[in-house]
């Protein structure tokens, strides 16, 4: 029974604590954006990147498409 009485001041105290941990983050923007990591983790690039001086092919050394065309590219687009 004496027990309790560290207990519960303990668990008070810990929900107190939880609490302040979940306002700060909710204040400093953590639950913002909920789905674009997400969205960032589909659209991952997993070609490896050219070394220095190499071109990747279809674009030029400048780095624009080969084609200009209307400079959209295909696929879904992150939301912004």
């Amino acid at each position: 029974m004496e027990i309790l009485y560290l207990l519960i001041p303990l668990s008070v105290v810990l929900v107190f604590l939880i609490g302040a941990v979940f306002w700060w983050s909710v204040n400093n923007g953590q639950f913002d954006d909920l789905e674009g990591p997400g969205y960032r983790v589909l659209m991952d690039d997993d070609r490896p990147r050219p070394e220095l001086g190499q071109e990747e092919p279809g674009k030029e050394a400048d780095g624009k498409p080969a084609d200009p065309g209307d400079g959209k590219t295909s696929g879904p687009q992150l939301p912004k």
